[in-house]
Order: structure tokens, then C-alpha cells, then sequence
């Protein structure tokens, strides 16, 4: 399953105490393909889990993300923007059109809108749809 992790379900799922770690398990247990491109990997990701967690460790789980062979660097050629709430989200939609992506994992409520968007077509999952689609019983 290839999937687009927006950065509010990628930072909650690092913590082996979070209800939410099962969701970096199955990344590194290459259970689903992560799609990213620079945008998302630079702009976002290294951005705001420096702000949260420090660089130190924002340092060691890019290098795994950058380093997994279950990582897809997705090039962007174009623009959709299907978003207008938050305009800044558009990164992750154009990532997953551009990397054929199955979801865009979130729980952002600016997403919403693409279920109405009829072309391209970009499904949305929360993280327990995703759960489900990944058979991932509670422990």
C-alpha cells in the first residue's frame, strides 16, 4: 500500500508510547511505502520534527526515512492546487497524484475537500481507517 503521511499523524507515531506507534511499525516493517518528495521531506517533515523533538533525533529518523527501501522520492511536475484552506498542504496532495500513492494518511480537516474532487482523484484515510485497512489489531 502506498501511502502519503501527513505530518500531523508522522510526528504522533515516533513515541513507542503512542497509541499511534503502530504506524511507524508499519513503515519500518515495510507493511506500506511511503511517498515523499523534497517539499515534504525538507519544508515539513525535518522542520517540524526539529521544532518538536529537537534536531538530534529529527537528524536520526530523517536518515531512516531517507534510508528505507519501502521510500518512494516522489517528483512533483505540477501543481494541482486542490486545497485553498491551508494552500501549504498542497504538498502532500501533488505528492501522492504525482507518486501514484493509494491514501493520503491524516487528520487534518482541510483534506476533506478532495472527497469531492472528482479529478484527480485523492483518497483520504484517518490513522484508524488505516488501521483497519492494515488488519492492525489493539494490544
Amino acid at each position: 500500500m502506498r501511502i502519503v503521511l501527513d505530518t500531523n499523524i508522522l510526528l504522533v507515531s515516533f513515541s513507542t508510547k503512542s497509541e499511534f506507534r503502530w504506524i511507524f511499525d508499519s513503515f519500518i516493517n515495510e507493511h506500506i511505502t511511503l511517498c515523499v518528495s523534497t517539499d515534504i521531506l525538507i519544508m515539513e517533515y525535518e522542520e517540524i520534527i526539529t521544532k518538536h523533538m529537537g534536531s538530534k533525533l529529527a537528524s536520526t529518523i530523517l536518515q531512516i526515512i531517507e534510508n528505507a527501501p519501502n521510500v518512494e522520492m516522489v517528483t512533483r511536475f505540477f501543481q494541482w492546487k486542490l486545497i485553498h484552506d491551508d494552500p501549504d498542504d498542497n504538498k502532500f496532495v501533488d505528492c501522492a497524484i504525482a507518486g501514484r500513492a493509494d491514501y493520503i494518511v491524516t487528520h487534518d480537516k482541510h483534506f476533506t475537500h478532495l472527497e469531492e474532487v472528482e479529478f484527480p482523484r485523492v483518497q483520504i484515510l484517518s490513522a484508524s481507517q488505516l488501521k483497519q485497512l492494515l488488519n492492525i489489531k489493539d494490544s
